[in-house]
């Protein structure tokens, strides 16, 4: 069964039983993101780590910390 069929059958059930039909799928996807970002920025800061940067410091580290030896 699909997210959709899923989701009809609940807004039926509900429906018929006179309770509020349920959040239509996806309605909500964008405030769980932020809430996983948040998550995330919260356990950096408690676990010492700066908040924002790392994956672009990272990055830069990988970048440009491969010069060529000296002498080629």
């Amino acid at each position: 069964m699909s997210i959709t069929e899923q989701y009809l059958l609940d807004a039926y059930r509900a429906q018929q039983l006179g309770r509020p039909s349920p959040p239509a799928p996806g309605a909500h996807d964008w405030q769980a993101v932020r809430e996983l970002r948040d998550h995330w920025q919260f356990r950096a800061v408690t676990a010492g780590r700066p908040e924002h940067g790392r994956l672009r410091a990272a990055l830069s580290r990988w970048l440009y910390d491969r010069r060529p030896y000296p002498g080629r």
